[in-house]
This record gives C-alpha cells, sequence and structure tokens, in this order.
C-alpha cells in the first residue's frame, strides 16, 4: 500500500517545476503500479505546448478555467472542474490557461519522475534508472 499527501511531495524530487506548471507526482515508475499521477497546477496567463509522443495522458481538471486547443484539427474545448480529457491518440496541443488550473493527470507509460517537457513539448520515454528509451 502507498499513502502520501501532497504535503509529502512540495519541494522534493516529486515536485517538478517549469515555466508554466508544478507537478507534484504522487505515483512514478518506481512505484510499480504501471502508471504515474500527478497533481498539477498550470498558472493562468500562461500556454503549454504538449504532444505526448511516448505516453497516454488523462487529465481531470479539479479547479480553475482553460482552453485546450488540438492543434491537428484546430478543435477547441473549455476545461472546466469536472471536465475530464484523455490523449489517446498522442494529440499536439495547447492548453491556455484562464484562471489557475489545478488538474489530476496520470500517464502511461509512468513517468520515471524529473520529465519537462522539450521543445517539441514531449516527454521523454525513460527507463526506470532515468536514462533514455528507444522513442516512437
Amino acid at each position: 500500500m502507498i499513502v502520501r499527501t501532497l504535503n509529502d511531495l512540495v519541494d522534493t524530487d516529486r515536485d517538478v517545476r517549469a515555466p508554466t506548471f508544478a507537478s507534484r507526482r504522487f505515483l512514478l515508475a518506481k512505484d510499480g503500479c504501471g502508471f504515474s499521477m500527478h497533481d498539477t497546477v498550470l498558472k493562468a496567463g500562461t500556454e503549454t505546448s504538449m504532444w505526448y509522443r511516448n505516453h497516454i495522458e488523462a487529465v481531470y481538471c479539479i479547479e480553475g478555467e482553460a482552453e485546450l486547443e488540438v492543434l491537428d484539427t484546430g478543435e477547441v474545448h473549455p476545461v472546466r472542474p469536472g471536465t475530464f480529457y484523455a490523449l489517446d491518440g498522442h494529440e499536439k496541443h495547447v492548453l491556455r490557461v484562464k484562471r489557475d488550473l489545478r488538474a489530476i493527470c496520470v500517464f502511461n507509460p509512468a513517468l520515471v519522475g524529473g520529465e519537462t517537457h522539450d521543445d517539441d513539448g514531449v516527454y521523454p520515454l525513460l527507463s526506470d534508472e532515468g536514462s533514455a528509451v528507444g522513442v516512437s
């Protein structure tokens, strides 16, 4: 059994920060659950381009407001508390945050821990030891 609180994660190596977000990572690959789960806060007034080429991400919004644009189609979806979306097609997307957005995010395969987006918005696919593995 794994039991953690958000306070257990803040200011540790499981509290990953980037210019537009903070991702507090409750579960990682080393926890052996087959997926990772994060409590993520994206800052109001920011825009984050993402493309999970190596992962499937599912997101459930619990606070805030944003708009999600799927870049290949131009579809725009409002994101508010109670909104769920899954990037099951590895869609390139942009999240434009209107009010600080807090979401629970799940990744498969699980993240190792310190991943942040590269120039294409991609998280690298890392082994449990943190080294890069073959990418799709």
